[in-house]
């Protein structure tokens, strides 16, 4: 029997049953500004004390590993620990700003172009007096300026939403995995680099405008991203530029469905689209929990966590402070002062943030202004079971 009552709690979190509302969950993880899940797991909730921990350098992201002499060189040399989001400084930001700079620039000018996307997505509904969000919209927008982004034809689109979903689940805490599970993240991750490097090589051949061919002329040629590199990048851009998104839209679309009045201010003034969407960012947020290692003893209130344990830094709870924000389980795209926690905080913050806030503006507008009485079919609807990034699995809504 595990000694550590948040144990419960947390070993609830994990279970797709939570999935529809895990926000009571979160609630009984929250009694207490810091609560040890095992010996060396602890759960931290306050959102003072989140947003102060993710700016701490003695929090890191890499976990411990062995490399053998097989184990790939990064472009510093040393042996590749994987995507920039699970490094710490100094190579971090050696690949953040590299990315940054070509990534930057091409997503500047894309608002137009986003909303004659979701345009043309509703034309295509032709008349129908139901449509799932997710399907429709959700995950076909994110997906089409990702592959814009990086130079892919739209025929490969269904290409890059498999593998999405596929690299997604990868995120998830390991100890919600089953063997096979385990198994099929590390196929994911070989298909995903097989897939990509006939489509690096031709760049390197032939380059173009994309994001891609930026990324392998960028800089000095010795300390340029490795393929890997490249390839664990993109895939890491996959997730953040799409499955980040399809939940901020398909939970901001459920959010003013519940709220008919909220929708009726969207209607009335589309202008409100900004607050409207960082108040989904904070009232059911995308990503829900990311983890650290502590790399030297930390104070945490009055707790003191060991150095080499985990530490969750619970988002989605930090998110709903009552210490922070005021009735925060209420929906209210009005609220001030509005600092949340959703892209996470100092030197990992979303890398995609913009590029969410975008598309989400985009959505949530055409869903208040373009579609008529929309009205939620199911409630709650199904839930796909990924625990970190969560959202519906399908948003079945009657129009007209």
């Amino acid at each position: 029997m595990n000694p550590y009552p948040a144990a419960l709690s947390y070993g609830r979190l994990l279970d797709p049953a939570q999935r529809p509302d895990p926000y009571p969950v979160f609630a009984e993880l929250s009694r207490e500004p810091v609560q040890r899940i095992d010996e060396h797991v602890w759960a931290v909730s306050g959102h003072a004390d989140i947003s102060r921990l993710l700016r701490d350098p003695r929090l890191s992201v890499q976990e411990p590993a062995v490399f053998g002499p097989d184990t790939p060189l990064g472009s510093d040399g040393e042996p590749f620990r994987g995507p920039f989001l699970r490094q710490d400084p100094p190579h971090h930001d050696t690949l953040r700003a590299r990315t940054m700079h070509q990534f930057v620039p091409r997503i500047l000018g894309l608002r137009p172009k986003i909303e004659a996307m979701v345009t043309e997505l509703l034309d295509g509904l032709d008349g129908a007096g139901e449509l799932d969000v997710v399907s429709a919209l959700a995950y076909p927008l994110p997906v089409a300026v990702i592959c814009e982004l990086l130079g892919v034809p739209r025929s490969e689109e269904p290409v890059f939403h498999d593998f999405a979903a596929r690299l997604t689940r990868a995120l998830d805490p390991q100890e919600s995995f089953t063997e096979e599970e385990l198994a099929d993240v590390a196929k994911t991750r070989e298909d995903w680099r097989a897939y990509l490097t006939p489509m690096i090589v031709r760049r390197l051949a032939e380059p173009g405008d994309d994001l891609v061919s930026g990324l392998l002329a960028d800089g000095d040629p010795a300390k340029r991203m490795t393929m890997l590199e490249l390839a664990t990048t993109l895939g890491l851009l996959l997730i953040a530029g799409h499955e980040t998104t399809v939940n901020l839209i398909a939970n901001g679309t459920l959010a003013l469905l519940r709220d008919p009045a909220a929708l009726a201010r969207l209607r009335a003034d589309p202008g409100l689209a900004p607050a409207v969407v960082e108040e989904v960012l904070r009232y059911d947020p995308p990503v829900q929990l990311t983890s650290r290692l502590t790399t030297a003893e930390v104070r945490i209130g009055d707790t003191t966590v060991p150095e080499g344990d985990h530490v969750l830094l619970l988002l989605a709870a930090g998110n709903r402070d009552p210490r922070r924000f005021a009735d925060p389980d209420r929906f209210w795209p009005e609220r001030p002062d509005n600092r949340h926690l959703a892209f996470g905080g100092g030197v990992h913050y979303c890398l995609g943030a913009a590029l969410a806030r975008m598309e989400g503006e985009a959505v949530l507008t055409a869903i208040a202004t373009q579609l008529a009485a929309p009205r939620l079919v199911a409630d709650p609807p199904p839930y796909r079971p990924n625990t970190i990034l969560r959202g519906p699995a399908e948003l079945r809504v009657a129009i007209g």
